[in-house]
């Protein structure tokens, strides 16, 4: 299992969460961070991960961006700071004329600058992050600046990414549904089924009646 498989089922699942996107990152400007500050735990892998709470198949109860930690050392991974994806506020590809792992994020109460592990997996992680803000938000979506043409949109593969729970809420309610109308045809047979005994028993008994007089 990689390690955004891990964080899923170990961070998200749990909570009745699903991991829509992630990314690696580190920081572009070193905070100085008291050693305390990390639990004395070393060196760590920073992940930024987008996920989404759904209860209904139209959209998620809530979306949030967090941050997870993975420290020397341990399998595990630690939620540090989560927000709201209605926090967000902007939205920086640092260089909107070549692929670069740069990016900023621009928060109600914070602002981190970071560089993903590839240019590739922070362009996976704009396209799913860009399309959840455009079909989940409906007021104060985040600010894209200087970001290439191919993660705002137009033929993007993943496109659909951040649609992956939805269509599997839709697939399950019409898959109940369609159950549910067999067995309300199921139930009707029978009923009829019963009538239909009900009526010959009663023909039979008048008919034994008429005979017996």
């Amino acid at each position: 299992m990689n390690a955004k498989s891990a964080i899923s089922k170990e961070i998200f699942a749990p909570h009745d969460e699903r991991m829509l996107g992630a990314v690696q990152v580190k920081r572009r400007t070193k905070k100085k961070i008291p050693f305390l500050a990390t639990g004395g735990q070393g060196e760590y892998l920073t992940y930024i991960c987008l996920s989404g709470k759904f209860m209904t198949n139209k959209k998620p109860a809530q979306a949030s961006i967090t941050k997870v930690k993975q420290f020397e050392g341990s399998s595990s991974f630690v939620r540090r700071t989560q927000w709201m994806l209605e926090q967000l506020r902007q939205v920086n590809g640092i260089d909107p004329n070549r692929d670069s792992p740069e990016f900023d994020l621009l928060f109600e109460n914070a602002f981190d600058q970071w560089v993903a592990n590839t240019a590739s997996e922070k362009c996976t992680f704009f396209q799913v992050l860009h399309h959840t803000c455009q079909r989940y938000l409906t007021d104060k979506k985040p600010e894209f600046i200087n970001c290439q043409s191919k993660i705002m949109g137009g033929n993007s593969i993943l496109h659909s990414a951040a649609d992956s729970v939805t269509s599997a809420v839709q697939k399950a309610s019409q898959a109940l549904n369609e159950r549910g109308e067999r067995l309300g045809r199921a139930e009707e047979k029978t009923e009829e089924l019963r009538n239909s005994a009900q009526q010959f028993a009663e023909t039979a008994h008048k008919v034994r009646f008429q005979q017996a007089k």
